[in-house]
């Protein structure tokens, strides 16, 4: 049996990168899954792939900084699958790095209200329905910048995936007489095309390679696995708790 049968999931950012991972593998473990994202010839083209595995998805339009889109994207689970039960907060940028000092506050504010005010409307919108469906999971991706320093001279995204960090806790306990779980991811450093700009510096590709204890970078596939153990039933008693998958870099 597969790992997610009978369940409906909605990914945030599945157009590409880790969601698109995650919407792959959600839908080869038996799942039906909405994929949300700016990027709609990408997101067109992952339900096509899912489609074309035997697999059932369906794409959407989805601005993770509306409420209007969340509750539409909410709405399309329901009506095309009938309930939703798994809610991952994939989406999310980079921003832009240069120190404190130098920030502005267009990106810090773009930056939050992508990382961290999408989290919020997301789960904001999902949680009735989730309710309705005698409960589920919500997955969160954070980041290792939401726990540690890393000195990337980017604060609007060590905020912003801190402030994911404590929200996941936050709704985790609310919910939880809901039979609702809610928890949160942390990667390192990991190959997508967000990365390609830190990844093609070779100062910072060396931080990176030296700083890894098991000697490689990530792939989407070893999120994509994280975020599937926390959505599935195999996670029942585990709520409000950090997955962080990164090669060692936090334990150090």
């Amino acid at each position: 049996m597969a790992r997610l049968d009978g369940k409906v999931a909605l990914i945030s950012g599945g157009a590409r990168g880790q969601g698109a991972a995650e919407a792959i593998l959600f839908a080869r473990e038996g799942a039906k899954v909405v994929i949300g994202d700016l990027l709609d010839d990408e997101g067109r083209q992952i339900e096509a792939q899912i489609a074309e595995l035997g697999g059932d998805a369906t794409y959407l339009h989805l601005d993770v900084t509306s409420a209007d889109d969340w509750d539409a994207a909410v709405q399309t689970a329901l009506d095309r699958y009938g309930r939703l039960d798994i809610l991952v907060n994939n989406a999310g940028i980079g921003g832009t790095g240069g120190g404190l000092e130098n920030a502005t506050l267009e990106s810090w504010d773009r930056t939050l209200d992508i990382n961290a005010k999408g989290v919020f409307l997301g789960t904001k919108a999902a949680i009735p329905a989730i309710r309705d469906a005698g409960g589920g999971s919500i997955v969160n991706i954070s980041s290792i910048a939401g726990i540690i320093g890393l000195g990337t001279g980017n604060p609007a995204y060590a905020a912003s995936k801190g402030a994911v960090r404590l929200l996941t806790k936050s709704t985790a306990i609310q919910h939880a007489p809901d039979n609702i779980r809610c928890n949160s991811v942390h990667p390192g450093m990991i190959v997508t095309a967000m990365t390609e700009a830190t990844l093609a510096d070779p100062e910072r590709r060396k931080y990176w390679d030296d700083n890894i204890p098991l000697g490689r970078l990530g792939t989407v596939d070893d999120i994509a696995n994280g975020v599937l153990f926390l959505a599935s039933d195999d996670s029942s008693f585990v709520t409000g708790s950090e997955l962080v998958i990164d090669g060692g870099i936090v334990a150090q």
